[in-house]
C-alpha cells in the first residue's frame, strides 16, 4: 500500500468515526428528550450526562439538563446547569427566564452590592454575548473595516468616499469596543471564578480549618466566587461582599479553564 493510499485510508476512517460519534450523540440527545417528554426525568438526566461524558457541551444540552433537574426539585444541579447554559448563550430569553425561576428554589437570599449606572450598563452589554461571541464580532468588524477602507480608497465619487469613510470609522470603533468587551469578559470570568454550593447546608468558616469559628451558613444552589485555595479549602466571596472558607467538596466550579 502506497503512502497516499494509507493517508487516504486514515482520513476516511477518521471521517467515519466522527460521523458515528455525532450520530451517537444525536441519538442520546433524542433519547433524553423523549424521556423528558414522557416524564422520566432521571432517565433524561442520565442520557444527557452520557453526552457530557463524551466531552460534548452546548447551551441546549445544559438547558435541558437544568429543566430535568428542576422537575425533580434538585436545587443545586438546576442552578448549576442553567448557569452553564448562560455561559454559552447569555442572551437566550428561555434560559434567562428559567434561570430566574430557579432563583426561587434557593434558600439564601443575598442582595447584590450596589453599582453605579455606567458599570451596570457595561455589565449588561458585556453579558449579551459570550467571550467567543465578542471575539468573533471583533474579527467581523475588522474585516468590514478593511473592505470599507478599500472602498473609500478606490471610490472616485465624493459621496461614496464619504459614506465608505464614515462606515469604516464606525466599524473600527465597534471592533475596538468588541475587543475591549471580550477582554473584560475573559478577565472577569477568570477573576470571579464562580461556583455553586452543592451541599444542602454548609458552615462557612472564618479560617481554613474545621475548628475555626463559623462566619455564616450557606445552602445548596447559592452562587459563590472562589478567591483562593488552601489545601482542601476554598476562600469564597458572596455578591454582598461577605467572605469565608468552605471545603472544596461542597462547591462545584462553573468555569472550565
Amino acid at each position: 500500500m502506497t503512502k497516499i493510499s494509507k493517508f487516504f485510508l486514515v482520513v476516511v476512517t477518521f471521517l467515519l468515526s466522527c460521523t458515528t460519534y455525532a450520530q451517537q450523540t444525536d441519538l442520546l440527545f433524542k433519547a433524553g428528550n423523549d424521556h423528558y417528554a414522557q416524564g422520566r426525568f432521571q432517565e433524561a438526566i442520565d442520557a444527557y450526562k452520557r453526552i457530557l461524558d463524551q466531552n460534548v457541551e452546548s447551551a441546549e444540552l445544559y438547558y435541558n439538563l437544568a429543566n430535568a433537574h428542576y422537575k425533580l426539585n434538585n436545587v443545586a444541579p438546576t442552578v448549576y446547569y442553567y448557569e452553564k447554559a448562560l455561559q454559552l448563550a447569555p442572551a437566550d430569553p428561555d434560559i434567562r427566564n428559567n434561570a430566574a425561576f430557579a432563583e426561587n428554589m434557593k434558600i439564601d437570599a443575598i442582595e447584590t452590592l450596589p453599582v453605579n449606572t455606567l458599570q451596570e450598563w457595561t455589565n449588561s452589554a458585556i453579558s449579551l454575548f459570550t467571550i467567543d461571541g465578542w471575539a468573533k464580532a471583533a474579527v467581523i468588524c475588522v474585516i468590514l473595516f478593511v473592505l470599507f477602507f478599500l472602498g473609500y480608497y478606490f471610490a472616485y465619487n465624493t459621496t461614496k468616499k464619504r459614506a465608505f469613510f464614515i462606515s469604516s470609522l464606525v466599524v473600527l470603533i465597534l471592533a475596538i469596543i468588541s475587543v475591549s468587551f471580550a477582554y473584560t469578559a475573559f478577565a472577569k470570568a477568570e477573576q470571579d471564578n464562580p461556583a455553586i454550593v452543592f451541599t444542602s447546608e454548609v458552615e462557612v468558616k472564618s479560617e481554613p480549618n474545621l475548628s475555626s469559628t463559623q462566619a455564616f451558613k450557606l445552602h445548596e444552589g447559592t452562587k459563590v466566587f472562589v478567591l483562593e485555595e488552601v489545601n482542601e479549602w476554598n476562600k469564597i466571596k458572596l455578591i454582598d461582599g461577605k467572605t469565608g472558607w468552605i471545603p472544596k467538596g461542597d462547591i462545584k466550579l462553573l468555569n472550565n479553564f
